[in-house]
């Protein structure tokens, strides 16, 4: 009787009705989609449990990884890399075929790591419920251990835990299901998707440690779409660019399309629509560093944005979510070795051009407007006239209708910057430089102050918006490729001892580019980590400006011109009493030289410069592939140092040792045992 009535419940217009918002969505009974249930036994997960009608809370999700751990504790390590603000741990399940969990052993025997991150917004879980059948079916039914034949899995069931918890049924209102879920962002209200570069969060802290212990060859985001309606369930984009973006375009992307195709879902390519309807077309654009995938593409790694379609029941978005990460990993594991070679490639290509620093980074893209048709499996739609919105209301009919429409298909640089032998960042910016030791990026301290000619920037004081944004009021000069905001030019500039030199010959270069050039999209100037610059500190009293002015003009007849068409030809200016005075200000010996000029210094060599000696590396002759710039090839794990590390440690499982896992034995229950371990560069 009680399996009857699950049964009964299970369908999706079943399930549907039961939702706060199924009348807002009008998602008609697709009987197609009307499944029974699945199978329920003893390592189901908790959605599938419900039939999907939930998803589990944050400690039911840890409790099934810890379930699956027992089961297969040498396979399986559980890691903790860092607390949210509410004091939550930040978990990732690392498994391994054969127990191998040494980054460094892992990348010289040409094993790709692949970083699954799920709920960074905590409403949008598919990716969690999907992980964690996939682990089920890849350690305990053993139905996809093929998966683990050469690639090891670091998976972050929930990345946002605090938001994950602010659980309740209105977190989102353009989502069909589950009947409750979490919330967009963390606990102090900042969206974890747009802090990977600045790295305020705790939680995005946490990550980057765990990315640059891990290095990941490929790296998955998984989320739910707003937007349109059209019938696919299952969408993806792929950042990447270097020499892995010729495997990725012309081997994974196709082969993605028809594996998952084939396993019943519809999929498209990410789509970012024109305009109000899905006929305007298909846009283009590369994600900036602030985002994940376009963090991962700047540290010369794959990243891959996974969007359920957000109108589709949660039962055919969770098992589309695993049917992509299924075919993702089978393409992964058998082209191991070309997806290890090409990343490699790329850090040493990018050390080459740091040792070179003769060429360009693009730091902002646009699309070119090229395009090419593209078969749009829509629904009809018509647009009425609102009284309320005053603008068009779109109403889908879920009529299937297949419709040619164009999709942008090229970007090109719009802003690039020179790669410099290497930056000097002034020691009292400190938390610039916090954010660079955050990122794992090389540096290196002077040890007496320096004065030199160095190249910098002249920028022009920006519109700061009103309105914040992530906990910041970012800067904009609206500037254009032909009127740049800020101006290179060499200068003569001091710097104090414990100043930070950053060498571009480094594996993290680009990343560190992003965030010291000035017209990078999610530079430290843009999110205002130099405001400071712009702000006059000295004031001139009128009545003495006046006299200022008045010398000026007698000793410089041009100057005098000069001023009397500034007035005539602009009206803000005219009106502005103290902007005519600070006008005289501006070209008096009594000027701060420093308003506007950008403190940060590009080198053309590290020659001259104070600095420590490095330390002998005997580890270049004993390993042919050594490079001391790219991170575990220098012998241990981490890449030296020494930080203090936590690991669920499982009943009945295995003791850490500091380099390996070994037989042993644990209380009755888990508990959280801290570790010396070996640590990343700059942590």
């Amino acid at each position: 009787m009680l399996r009857s009535l699950l049964l009964a419940l299970c369908t999706v217009s079943g399930f549907a009705q039961q939702l706060p918002n199924a009348s807002l969505l009008e998602q008609p009974p697709r009987p197609e989609r009307a499944l029974p249930c699945p199978a329920v036994d003893s390592w189901s997960t908790p959605a599938e449990k419900s039939c999907y009608r939930t998803t589990p809370r944050y400690a039911e999700t840890m409790a099934y990884v810890r379930r699956i751990a027992q089961a297969a504790p040498h396979q399986v390590r559980i890691e903790r890399f860092g607390v949210t603000g509410e004091g939550r741990a930040l978990v990732a399940v690392v498994v391994s075929r054969d127990g191998v969990f040494s980054p460094a052993a892992l990348h010289r025997g040409k094993r790709p790591v692949v970083f699954i991150q799920n709920s960074i917004h905590a409403g949008e879980m598919d990716g969690k419920d999907a992980s964690l059948a996939l682990l089920r079916d890849i350690l305990i039914t053993r139905k996809q251990a093929r998966l683990l034949e050469r690639a090891v899995l670091v998976i972050v069931p929930i990345y946002n835990p605090d938001g994950h918890e602010h659980f309740g049924p209105f977190n989102r209102i353009n989502q069909n299901g589950p009947e409750q879920m979490g919330w967009r962002t963390n606990a102090t209200g900042q969206n974890l998707n747009r802090d990977y570069l600045k790295a305020d969060a705790p939680e995005t802290r946490g990550f980057l440690r765990e990315w640059q212990r891990w290095l990941p060859d490929f790296f998955v985001d998984d989320h739910v779409t707003d937007g349109a309606d059209y019938q696919y369930d299952v969408t993806f984009s792929i950042e990447t660019d270097g020499p892995v973006s010729g495997w990725v375009r012309q081997t994974l992307e196709p082969e993605l399309f028809q594996r998952v195709t084939a396993s019943g879902h519809v999929i498209a390519p990410y789509l970012e629509f024109a305009g109000l309807t899905p006929d305007t077309g298909i846009t283009a654009a590369a994600a900036t560093p602030r985002f994940s995938t376009g963090f991962a593409r700047q540290q010369n790694r794959p990243g891959m944005l996974v969007e359920m379609h957000m109108l589709k029941d949660y039962r055919t978005r969770v098992t589309g979510n695993y049917e992509l990460l299924r075919a993702l990993l089978e393409v992964v594991n058998r082209d191991a070795t070309k997806l290890v070679e090409a990343n490699q490639r790329a850090d040493r290509e990018t050390v080459a051009r740091g040792r070179a620093h003769n060429q360009k980074l693009a730091l902002r893209y646009e699309a070119t407007g090229e395009s090419e048709p593209f078969a749009l499996k829509a629904y009809r739609w018509k647009v009425e006239h609102s009284e309320i919105s005053g603008d068009g209301w779109v109403q889908y009919s879920h009529e299937p209708v297949t419709i040619s429409v164009p999709r942008q298909t090229t970007l090109r640089a719009t802003v690039e910057a020179k790669i410099p032998a290497a930056y000097i960042v002034p020691a009292q910016w400190t938390e610039v430089i916090a954010r660079l030791e955050l990122h794992g990026v090389r540096l290196k301290r002077l040890t007496k102050p320096w004065t030199g000619e160095v190249e910098s920037y002249r920028c022009a004081t920006p519109q700061w918006q009103v309105q914040p944004f992530e906990g910041h009021h970012l800067a904009d000069w609206h500037d254009t490729e032909q009127t740049p905001a800020c101006i290179p030019g060499r200068e003569r500039m001091s710097f104090p001892a414990g100043s930070v030199v950053v060498p571009m010959a480094q594996r993290a270069a680009r990343i560190a580019m992003q965030w010291l050039e000035p017209q990078g999209p999610d530079s430290a100037l843009r999110w205002g980590f130099f405001d400071s610059i712009f702000e006059q500190k000295e004031y001139g009293e009128g009545y003495v400006l006046e006299r200022l002015a008045r010398n000026m003009q007698e000793a410089d007849p041009k100057l005098k011109a000069e001023f009397a068409q500034r007035v005539a030809s602009d009206a803000k200016f005219a009106a502005s009493p103290d902007e005519r005075l600070n006008w005289f200000l501006r070209r008096s010996p009594w000027w701060d030289r420093r308003i506007g000029l950008y403190p940060v210094g590009k080198l053309d060599s590290l020659r001259g410069l104070p600095l420590p000696k490095p330390p002998a590396r005997k580890e270049a002759d004993q390993d042919p592939d050594y490079d001391p710039e790219i991170p575990d090839r220098a012998g241990d794990d981490f890449g030296g140092g020494t930080y203090i590390f936590s690991v669920l440690h499982l009943p009945c499982l295995s003791t850490f040792t500091g380099k390996s896992w070994g037989a042993g034995s644990a209380g009755p229950r888990c508990a959280v045992l801290r570790h010396a371990a070996p640590m990343p560069r700059g942590s």
